[in-house]
């Protein structure tokens, strides 16, 4: 039995009262442009420049797989970007996604989503354009979130 809640809409738009972060997985090489991250980008501008300056200036701060940046777009709602794909193409290393740096990531998402006490709204994260399995990123979401008590909603898209 799955603490995660599972619904069928639009993980833009958490229709639960209270503060929300909505998680997604972003590339190690700066790209910002294909899969839910246009979603994020219809909504609010903030995210996507956040992560492009985080980027910019990685030398400077802590940017690299499994690092997490959370950027506030609305009173209740945070974005969390979550690095956890190395770039962004299926190469002679396998697909893009990186269990390990998921999992690093949504650690600290749980400490970030506790202090707001927030809950957390993704699409199956990681399993889009990263190539990964659902199968080895649902277990990283129990452990990690749900079983420190946040509460967890994956929004599937479509029909």
């Amino acid at each position: 039995m799955s603490g995660i809640t599972y619904v069928r809409g639009d993980a833009t738009v958490p229709s639960v009262k209270g503060v929300k972060v909505i998680a997604h997985v972003c590339n190690d090489i700066g790209g910002w442009g294909k899969g839910f991250v246009l979603a994020v980008s219809r909504r609010w501008p903030e995210p996507e420049a956040a992560y492009r300056a985080w980027h910019r200036d990685r030398a400077a701060n802590d940017f690299a797989l499994g690092a997490v940046q959370l950027v506030q777009v609305e009173r209740h709602v945070w974005i969390a970007n979550m690095i956890g794909q190395r770039g962004t193409r299926t190469g002679s290393k396998g697909v893009p996604v990186r269990y390990e740096a998921i999992d690093l990531a949504l650690e600290t998402l749980a400490g970030k989503a506790a202090e707001l006490g927030a809950s957390v709204h993704m699409p199956r994260i990681g399993c889009g354009l990263a190539g990964g399995k659902w199968s080895r990123v649902e277990p990283l979401v129990e452990e990690r979130l749900v079983r420190r008590g946040i509460r967890v909603t994956v929004y599937d898209h479509g029909e």
